[in-house]
């Protein structure tokens, strides 16, 4: 380890742990110190590979300065909490919590012990996220799509934790407004939390958006249309290309006066080591915290509100018969 290096643990050993620690172990401001995981053969077999030990969560926090928490969502709090008590810093993956009032205990907690909470909202840090943020603005309808075929990982929670709080927490940072309302539908089809759903979200300020998720489709696909007022964009996130019409830009509608059509794309970048490079800015430099609690607390709520309301879409639909 030398000056200007962070010792970093992993708590958690599945599938993203083991990204997050290989990641970890190649970073130049950042040394991995070890790894925690409930299953120690697990945790050996990825510290055997990042070059760490597998190690007590005691031990992992008496030797670390910040913790990675990588493990299923269900336990983010407690360890989350039990890392700031330790006076370690903390990036915690997605969902930040359960619930609301964890999310905020944790908030608090962070603030009084003047410690770094991130929160590990991926797509934040995404160069296809940068490509939508500089070329709309002021959206006035949303749609996003996010299906994928089926695996086992992430079926300890529903798919809104697992796929669509990703497209709400850019939604949330699109819009920049309060919800209002939401209505939703949903069905858990091989696992026991839902697997697909679709959700209309109205915001306070007039914008709608409409998202949907699955985690048992037949293929992979990833789009977004934004409507605004000057403009429309269409983006397919898998093939990295994006379409726009805009006032005064790109080739010439002739059926579209002062309008103009562009195509794009963009250069995909290690968006894991872009999120751990701001991790360790914000402990080691000071940089402000690009998804602080606040923000995770946001997009916990929004998928919170649009499980209650597929909650009571179920009820209605029991009430009707229309499901068992």
């Amino acid at each position: 380890m030398t000056a200007g290096q962070l010792r970093v643990g992993i708590a958690g050993a599945g599938h993203f742990g083991r990204y997050h620690a290989l990641k970890v172990a190649s970073a130049e401001r950042a040394v991995l110190t070890g790894i925690y995981d409930p299953d120690e053969e697990r945790a050996k077999t990825i510290g055997w590979e990042a070059g760490a030990p597998a190690v007590s969560l005691e031990t992992l926090l008496a030797e670390c300065d910040a913790l990675i928490i990588a493990a299923p969502a269900d336990s983010h709090f407690e360890l989350a909490m039990q890392a700031l008590d330790a006076g370690k810093h903390v990036l915690v993956e997605k969902p930040i919590a359960a619930t609301l009032p964890q999310a905020d205990a944790l908030a608090r907690r962070a603030a009084e012990r003047r410690l770094v909470l991130q929160v590990g909202h991926l797509e934040r840090f995404s160069a296809a996220f940068g490509a939508v943020a500089a070329r709309i603005e002021r959206p006035l309808y949303i749609e996003a799509t996010r299906i994928a075929p089926f695996k086992p990982r992430g079926t300890d929670v529903s798919v809104i934790l697992d796929l669509m709080i990703h497209d709400l927490d850019l939604i949330l940072l699109l819009v920049d407004s309060p919800l209002e309302s939401v209505d939703a539908v949903g069905a858990a089809v091989v696992s026991p939390h839902e697997d697909i759903a679709n959700a209309r979200v109205r915001f306070e300020n007039g914008s709608v958006a409409t998202i949907t998720a699955s985690r048992i489709s037949f293929r992979t696909e990833r789009r977004m249309r934004v409507f605004a007022q000057d403009g429309y964009l269409a983006v397919d996130f898998a093939n990295r290309r994006l379409s726009s019409i805009a006032r005064g830009t790109g080739r010439a509608i002739p059926q579209v006066p002062e309008f103009g059509l562009e195509d794009g794309a963009w250069e995909d970048h290690d968006s894991l080591a872009a999120e751990h490079e701001a991790f360790y800015a914000s402990v080691l430099d000071g940089a402000p915290v690009v998804v602080d609690a606040a923000a995770g607390r946001r997009a916990l709520a929004a998928a919170l509100a649009v499980m209650d309301a597929m909650a009571a879409a179920r009820d209605r639909a029991r009430g009707s018969g229309l499901i068992r």
